[in-house]
């Protein structure tokens, strides 16, 4: 092989790892709990909106002393798994949410591990439930 056709190729394949690393901490900030205090609270307010797309589906949320929220949930096929399905919310609803707000309070965004609408109760992440709440 020519001098050239192994720069090229190895310049391609640093690029491919450059790309990747970019990809994965891009995909772990997304879809980690770094952006999230640990400790949980709960919010309660009306439902505005419900999305059900990837990746996260996500509920607005108009309190009544703090404004509008974005509560968001888990992947929608483990959101499904919870049994919130399409249906399951709608604007107007009464909502309690329990989970873990971003930790930039300019956000006004949390990560819901359960929600309460209509009475039902779904646990998005049964496992992340802390004791107390």
């Amino acid at each position: 092989m020519s001098h050239r056709i192994v720069s090229r190729v190895v310049s391609g394949a640093i690029a491919g790892v450059f790309l990747s690393g970019l990809f994965m901490a891009s995909a772990s900030a997304h879809h980690g709990w770094e952006w999230a205090e640990k400790e949980q609270m709960q919010l309660r307010g009306v439902v505005k909106s419900v999305s059900l797309a990837p990746p996260h589906p996500r509920l607005e949320v108009q309190t009544a002393n703090d404004g509008l929220w974005r509560v968001e949930l888990s992947n929608p096929s483990q959101t499904e798994r919870a049994g919130f399905v399409e249906g399951s919310a709608k604007a107007g609803d009464q909502i309690a949410a329990t989970g873990n707000r971003a930790k930039d309070h300019t956000e006004k965004r949390m990560k819901a591990v359960q929600i309460t609408v209509g009475g039902k109760t779904y646990d998005i992440y049964p496992e992340r439930i802390q004791k107390g709440q």
